[in-house]
């Protein structure tokens, strides 16, 4: 499950997509069997399946129950959580067998004592079934466990699957309105309060409204008074609580706000713990992450307090049945309206019976604010995904942006501006410009982790805005700047490339990117565990990884976005002995700041705040005399320039 929602939310998830899809059009096809394993091997299974959308019947009134809508089951799920309420109810029954002996127990001593037979058989008779009643309570109990908890675990590991993989299909726009910690939360804290919900809460608080009615029922034919003696006062106690909801849901969204600030601040203590270092922010000089915990904090005892009060009077309200049981059974045995025997059933049952109101309004106000997180997993899941045709040939895959208009957000600056532009199929095409000119932008539209404002952007004459976004990563190669490698073995970290291809493949990318070397010389080889993100190895490593990645999955179009612009030379020499490997036949994006690294591409892009300035060979813009000229004259003066006292 963890690598599912690691590369799920990995930027490099474009490389582990349908390799049989690109393998269809691509003229080094190997056949059509490994794109049918990786098709097959990302169909879920219906236990495992994400959570569907709810079914719409006549009137377009929803099909899927308003328990299972709340909690985000599937409809497995569901059907789980009503056995585990059937198992839950099966239990709190159970365990009335045992009061049910007792009182029958001392019903036969009481006997005895007022001048009656003792009959030893029958006691040794009552002894039989309370052994017995005994085993069906463990039974009962373990049938619980076993409905409740098991089942309630696998459902959640299902429900994380489900929002990492909504997660991975989401257009990028969502991330760059939701940060990391907060989808970090979706994944795995708001899941483990579904999972709480599912295993500690909504069985037991169902199960106890059944057997409490139940009970309540079969007492008031016994009964009546007596039994109005012991559930008069669950209505106030009941309703303490739910006249507090709004109260408690302001203080529990407040919480849940500190919470995610405070999760926050210590992801980003963590990621710039150098700098904090380096520049000693400790103390009073990095007080953001001491207010966030400390608000937490108070907000935590206040949310408590508020809702322990609120507990514990209701507990106080409720258990004030027991007195007033007490004192109306005194009276109606006084006046000898019933026998002692029902008092005394009453007065047994009563203890037992509040067990599980007790329960339940301890529950309650957990329920009313898992609601509230609950809320935010669903809100994800709402958000609706990039969508598409998943089939069909291209007719090449020369790129071609027609009158492009894109911004990130509706209130931001045109990243792209009324950008028209054709890259040729097999050849290499150069982005350049001045930092935020655009070029990274158009190099992801056309793998459409965004859709255009307006213009159309497409691949062989196909619109890649009509296409399923990873039936369209089948035909795309990303080679970024910034590698992103799991804590896993070598083999598995190229193996992203292609998640089927057989070891001799993996190798043979590996040799081709130049990493067998280095790789061999690691104390487990292919094998050895690269650590979180590749911490055991250098710049130039990391990055030869990433090309063997791109080898492996062997797309037709391949964009390199600033590949080697941090390596030393002697990196980047043997990177470019790789890159050439890659780029032999492909359509080839390569964005670059050093001019000198692409001058001898066939066709060179000049973009400057979002525009397309210039285009054309490296001789041609030279002599333009204009941005491109200008660029490769600085850069040639800032190579000669060193540090002097």
């Amino acid at each position: 499950m963890s690598e599912t929602m690691l590369e799920s939310m990995s930027e490099n998830t474009s490389e582990n997509t349908s390799e049989g899809a690109a393998r269809r059009s691509h003229p080094s096809t190997e056949g059509s069997s490994k794109g049918s394993d990786r098709a097959s091997s990302q169909t879920p299974s219906p236990d495992t399946a994400a959570t569907p959308p709810p079914t719409v019947g006549t009137g377009g009134r929803l099909r899927q129950p308003w328990l299972q809508r709340s909690l985000m089951l599937s409809d497995k799920g569901y059907r789980d959580l009503r056995r585990a309420i059937a198992a839950c109810t099966l239990t709190n029954f159970s365990l009335m067998l045992p009061f049910t002996v007792t009182i029958l127990i001392i019903g036969e001593v009481t006997g005895a004592l007022t001048g009656g037979a003792l009959d030893i058989n029958r006691l040794w008779l009552l002894f039989g079934c309370g052994l017995l009643a005994a085993i069906i309570v463990f039974f009962a109990n373990r049938n619980d466990y076993r409905k409740t908890y098991v089942t309630s675990y696998l459902e959640t590991e299902n429900t994380r699957i489900a929002v990492a993989e909504r997660i991975r299909r989401l257009p990028m726009s969502v991330f760059n309105s939701r940060d990391l910690t907060d989808l970090t939360t979706s994944i795995m804290g708001d899941v483990a309060v579904t999972e709480h919900l599912l295993s500690h809460v909504v069985p037991q608080l169902v199960a106890n409204a059944i057997s409490v009615t139940v009970i309540c029922i079969v007492l008031a034919f016994f009964d009546w008074r007596l039994a109005l003696c012991v559930f008069g006062t669950l209505p106030l106690a009941f309703g303490a609580v739910v006249i507090s909801r709004r109260f408690q849901e302001s203080l529990g969204k407040r919480q849940v706000a500190a919470k995610m600030k405070a999760a926050e601040q210590v992801q980003e203590y963590l990621e710039g713990i150098k700098v904090i270092k380096s520049c000693n922010l400790t103390g009073s000089r990095f007080s953001t992450l001491d207010t966030a915990l400390f608000t937490l904090k108070r907000l935590a005892i206040r949310f408590e307090l508020v809702v322990g009060t609120l507990i514990t009077g209701s507990q106080a309200i409720l258990q004030a049945g027991v007195g007033l049981t007490v004192f109306v059974g005194i009276w109606l045995i006084v006046n000898k309206y019933i026998e002692f025997m029902p008092l005394m059933m009453f007065l047994v049952m009563v203890t037992r019976i509040y067990g599980p109101i007790l329960t339940e309004l301890t529950l309650l106000p957990e329920l009313l604010y898992n609601n509230i997180v609950v809320k935010r997993a669903r809100t994800l899941m709402a958000i609706p995904v990039m969508t598409g045709l998943d089939e069909g040939d291209f007719e090449d895959f020369t790129i071609r942006f027609e009158n492009v208009d894109f911004r990130y957000r509706s209130d931001a600056e045109k990243a792209v501006n009324n950008v028209t532009l054709t890259i040729p199929a097999g050849q290499t095409t150069a982005l350049v410009g001045p930092s935020g000119s655009g070029k990274s932008t158009l190099s992801r539209l056309i793998a459409r982790f965004w859709d255009v404002d307006t213009g159309r952007v497409s691949i062989g004459r196909r619109d890649v805005a009509t296409l399923d976004p990873e039936y369209l990563m089948g035909f795309v190669s990303f080679v970024f700047q910034d590698v992103v490698l799991f804590n896993d073995t070598v083999m598995n970290n190229i193996r992203i490339g292609r998640a089927h291809a057989p070891d001799a493949e993996v190798l043979a990318a590996a040799r081709a990117a130049c990493c067998d070397e280095f790789v061999r010389a690691l104390p487990a080889g292919y094998d050895t565990l690269l650590g979180e993100n590749g911490a055991t190895l250098s710049g130039g490593e990391r990055q030869r990884i990433s090309i063997a990645r791109a080898l492996l999955k062997d797309a037709p179009i391949v964009l390199f976005d600033e590949a080697t612009a941090s390596l030393d030379p002697e990196n980047e020499m043997v990177i470019q002995q790789a890159v050439t490997r890659l780029i032999e036949g492909k359509t080839v994006v390569v964005i670059a700041h050093r001019l000198q690294t692409v001058k001898d591409c066939p066709k060179i892009a000049v973009l400057d705040n979002g525009r397309l300035v210039e285009e054309g060979t490296h001789e041609e813009l030279m002599s333009n005399a204009a941005l491109y000229h200008r660029l490769y004259h600085l850069q040639q003066q800032a190579q000669s320039w060193s540090i002097r006292r």
